[in-house]
């Protein structure tokens, strides 16, 4: 499971890709900064929250995760 501080750096991260994505394609097709950036920037904004969100959800569930064990033997994932 991802620290709440993880999940926070890595939603930042990929926001960023995806704001620098969004402008420039804004732009691109309107040339006009003032619309690629708010566009960019609003849009981003609801996402980060979104995908902060998803994450904190998919960090409680369990499948597809290996079990914590103390022993050297290949661990099984976690099943439903």
């Amino acid at each position: 499971m991802d620290t709440h501080t993880r999940t926070l750096v890595k939603s930042i991260t990929w926001r960023l890709v995806a704001l620098v994505t969004t402008v420039a394609a804004v732009w691109y097709y309107s040339h006009d900064w003032t619309l690629a950036l708010t566009s960019g920037l609003v849009a981003n904004v609801v996402k980060f929250v979104l995908y902060y969100i998803h994450e904190r959800v998919w960090n409680k569930v369990k499948w597809g995760t290996f079990k914590k064990s103390t022993s050297t033997k290949s661990q099984a994932p976690n099943k439903f």
